[in-house]
């Protein structure tokens, strides 16, 4: 099993970002998916994730209306899609895959810078 995630960077506040996870060797409409992040010093926090069985989507309190989480099983990608960048959502982004509330697989992750 692979997550390789993508499409962070450097952007301003204000800015967007939409990070990608392509999945190989499970399906993404038949398991977990979601986003985790970790900032320096900090622990590593659920940022949006969409929970197998049940379909529960789950997005941070502080992400949510700016941030979108969605998959395209054709592709058997997930992105979370990222608006109104704050500096405080500077992190490592990683995707993850696994069952119900059990994430068992872990990408690489992808650096998201916000300045102010």
């Amino acid at each position: 099993v692979q997550l390789q995630a993508s499409g962070g960077g450097l952007v301003e506040a204000g800015g967007s970002l939409r990070l990608s996870c392509a999945v190989f060797g499970r399906t993404v409409s038949t398991t977990s998916t979601g986003w985790f992040r970790q900032a320096p010093g900090k622990e590593r926090e659920r940022v949006a994730t969409r929970r197998w069985p049940g379909g529960t989507t789950y997005y941070l309190d502080s992400v949510k209306g700016r941030f979108t989480i969605s998959r395209d099983n054709a592709e058997n990608t997930v992105y979370l899609q990222m608006t109104g960048l704050k500096p405080e959502d500077t992190a490592l982004y990683y995707c993850a895959n696994g069952l119900a509330d059990a994430y068992t697989y872990w990408g690489q992750g992808t650096q998201v810078t916000v300045s102010s």
